[in-house]
């Protein structure tokens, strides 16, 4: 069995803070790598170096020299440049111009054989002379990277370089599953494999699915909640792979998220108009006039006022808040901030309502970072009714800021936000079951009426800013997983995959 020595762990992620980021995929990669570091452990980090990340800007620096990465009967060269991720998390960057020099992240023709590529160079340059590193764990992250696990099986099998390595699969939303054609076999080196079989998800005979793939070949698969874990084994919500996770599901756990607490932290955020802290509380309120300000609301401290920033999609549940929106606005007294992009039916939608209520709703139809601290920090409520929610972090920030979460009871917001209870006085939050517009009708209800009540509000705020929220937890567990992947790898060396 593995021992409990420092472990070394290369972690690759399409997109990684404070380098590139489109969603919570890069908050993770930006912060998780920090905490294991923290604990000992020697982590790396590797993810394309995409145009819009400059060198001088993050102080690049070449690492290792153009070397070939194998693509299909083809050679492309990729050169390695390196930036650090806080004090000393090294960050190799796979520099391809043809790859990677554009505007944007994903949604190109070419994103299969981008990733790819990546993936291949990550491989490649774990055995050029100038790295001189062999990593004990593999962590791969979403289908960007899921290809790695599948070659380990493959294609790397016999390379005693990688002999000893384990892999870690983490899923961060199954939904996005990266699904392409056959010609991704071939770019990947793999198709005399063929495709995948599974007698219960017929069409994987018929399409490459990396997710599939990461979670088939992987030796460790987690996800970002443990409720999630457990959701994902359903039809509801396996998204069609629920019969290869239920096969599966001796080597799936379920590992919450955290946040960064240095930098999510309302008594330093520079980006709000009054730091505050659990004993300065009463700061919070010059927040939410400065926001009421900003959207043009009336101004009013005593008024609750909700918080939303979210994708605008049915995931996020903006077809329940479509439903109840213009009763609640008539029959409730609130005030809403919403921040974010989505279909353009939501953005149609919320900018018609935000005219005909300017005075009690401000819509921002983009994304903006100093903002989305303001809204945290000014508002009482953050809504957050999404029909699944693997982890979700913004209502880990939001309480953080002070602002109680009223939430779908799924994934992780299940995990992290506990139903007040009145006669206990207990819980930190709102939540509710049934995915119906009536039944978050009530959970917001709910929250405005105990809102009148100063006393118990400000404890419920109180719950929420003195939770432990740090990455810290959730890094010791990981570490657990790891061990257990080299375990297992040990187990059944030898062994048909």
């Amino acid at each position: 069995m593995a021992t409990k020595k420092p472990l070394k762990i290369l972690f690759l992620a399409a997109e990684v803070i404070p380098f590139a980021k489109t969603g919570g995929l890069a908050d993770v990669a930006g912060s998780l790598p920090k905490a294991i570091k923290a604990l000992g452990h020697d982590i790396r980090v590797a993810m394309p170096r995409y145009g819009r990340i400059g060198r001088e800007e993050f102080g690049l620096v070449e690492v290792v020299p153009p070397f070939p990465v194998p693509m299909d009967s083809e050679t492309e060269n990729a050169r390695i440049l390196q930036g650090t991720l806080g004090a000393d998390v090294p960050v190799y960057m796979v520099d391809n111009a043809k790859y990677y020099d554009r505007d944007g992240i994903y949604m190109y023709p070419d994103d299969a054989e981008r990733f790819v590529f990546f993936c291949r160079a990550a491989m490649e340059m774990l055995k050029t002379p100038e790295l001189d590193w062999c990593p004990d764990i593999i962590h791969c992250n979403d289908w960007h990277t899921a290809i790695i696990p599948n070659w380990t099986k493959t294609i790397y099998a016999d390379d005693p370089f990688f002999a000893d390595v384990a892999t870690v699969y983490t899923i961060h939303n199954l939904a996005y599953q990266g699904i392409f054609g056959y010609r991704v076999l071939e770019i990947a080196g793999i198709a005399e494999y063929g495709f995948l079989s599974h007698a219960e998800v017929a069409d994987l005979a018929e399409v490459v699915d990396l997710m599939a793939r990461g979670i088939y070949y992987s030796d460790i698969i987690n996800t970002v909640s443990e409720t999630y874990a457990q959701e994902i084994l359903t039809p509801e919500f396996g998204e069609r792979l629920d019969p290869i996770l239920r096969d599966r599901r001796d080597r799936l756990f379920g590992i919450l998220n955290g946040i960064d607490v240095e930098t999510l932290n309302p008594a330093t955020d520079e980006y709000i108009e009054q730091n505050f802290d659990v004993s300065s509380l009463d700061k919070k309120t010059a927040n939410k006039l400065a926001l009421q300000r900003e959207g043009g609301l009336s101004e009013n401290g005593n008024v609750p006022l909700i918080g939303m920033i979210s994708r605008l999609t049915d995931q996020k549940g903006f077809d329940l808040i479509g439903e109840i929106i213009e009763p609640a606005m008539k029959n409730l007294d609130f005030q809403l901030v919403l921040l974010g992009t989505g279909e353009p039916q939501y953005h149609d939608f919320f900018s018609d309502l935000a005219r005909r209520y300017a005075d009690r709703m401000a819509v921002f139809l983009t994304f903006n970072t100093p903002l989305a601290q303001r809204i945290y920090a000014g508002s009482d409520i953050f809504l957050m009714p999404s029909r699944f929610e693997p982890c979700g972090l913004g209502q880990l920030v939001a309480m953080r800021y002070g602002s109680v979460p009223v939430v779908r009871a799924t994934g992780g917001l299940a995990d992290t936000v506990r139903d007040f209870d009145a006669v206990e006085g207990e819980g930190n939050g709102f939540s509710f079951q049934e995915y119906t517009g009536m039944a978050l009708y009530a959970a917001l209800v709910r929250a405005l009426e105990t809102y009148k009540h100063g006393d118990v509000w400000r404890q419920l705020v109180l719950r929420g800013m003195t939770a432990d929220y740090s990455w810290t937890a959730s890094a010791r567990k990981y570490i657990n997983l790891y061990h257990r992947a080299l375990g297992m790898k040990e187990d059944r060396a030898g062994q048909a995959i």
